[in-house]
């Protein structure tokens, strides 16, 4: 699993398929049946548009994605969530962030053992009250987490709109997809900690750096957190595309 993690980073349009061809090449006895369990439970999916949609969980209503060619100008207008795996010397976790999409700041994160919709909500719910504001629109991907009535309910109790990507098309929530290549790769593959007390420590002072003190090239070197919290000293504009009625449906 901490292979194929590595591996997906670097070649995230690999399904179950290439990727037991890869493993192999590098010496590993398994079958596809297996890799397919294995993404599955890290909840990987080969990154390419798909002819058809299928249903993430029963009854679960899918948003479409409101955020082709619209851009924020502004903290707090834009907000995304997503999920992530995380390797450790015995055993795994997983990490899921909220990224505002103007600043790049990590607005609220959670380390949990499952991927249950209870642990988004609280992840959002901490955001809020951690912020003291709301995003007009909130995007994810199509997760049964995220589609679940609890999560769902969580964002329409907060008036704020639903986005989602569309399926197998993680591009569609681009930053946080770099987030997590940029927190593996600048922590998680080097340390590869040992017990969750001592994940949970390493990955709060990685995001501590990298909202406070890290440069960002996309935001000409400057820190996230400056970004957020100052924006008047950074551009910062009132954007009238939210109130257009067409973003207005929520769905049924």
């Amino acid at each position: 699993m901490k292979r194929i993690d590595r591996l997906y980073l670097e070649e995230p349009v690999y399904g179950y398929r290439r990727m037991t061809v890869m493993l192999r090449r590098e010496g590993y006895e398994i079958n596809h049946k297996r890799v397919a369990r294995l993404m599955r439970l890290m909840g990987l999916e080969a990154i390419y548009p798909k002819p058809k949609t299928s249903v993430p969980g029963l009854n679960h209503t899918i948003y479409p994605y409101l955020l082709r060619s619209r851009h924020a100008t502004g903290p707090n207008q834009i907000w995304s969530m997503d999920i992530t795996y995380i390797p450790m010397k015995q055993g795994f976790m997983y990490l899921m962030a909220i990224i505002d999409w103007w600043s790049r700041y990590v607005i609220s994160w959670r380390l949990s053992n499952t991927m249950e919709a209870g642990h988004c909500v609280e992840t959002l719910r901490n955001g809020l009250k951690r912020i003291g504001d709301k995003p007009h629109i909130f995007n994810t991907d199509q997760g049964s987490q995220f589609t679940s009535d609890q999560f769902i309910c969580a964002l329409k109790k907060k008036e704020i709109l639903i986005s989602m990507d569309g399926r197998g098309r993680a591009l569609d929530n681009v930053f946080i997809e770099r987030l997590w290549r940029s927190l593996k790769y600048e922590d998680i593959y080097l340390r590869e900690y040992a017990d969750t007390e001592a994940l949970e420590k390493g990955i709060r002072a990685w995001f501590r750096k990298y909202n406070t003190k890290r440069p960002h090239q996309s935001l000409c070197d400057e820190t996230p957190a400056n970004y957020h919290l100052r924006p008047e000293d950074y551009g910062a504009q009132d954007a009238p595309w939210w109130r257009n009625n067409a973003l207005v449906v929520q769905g049924s």
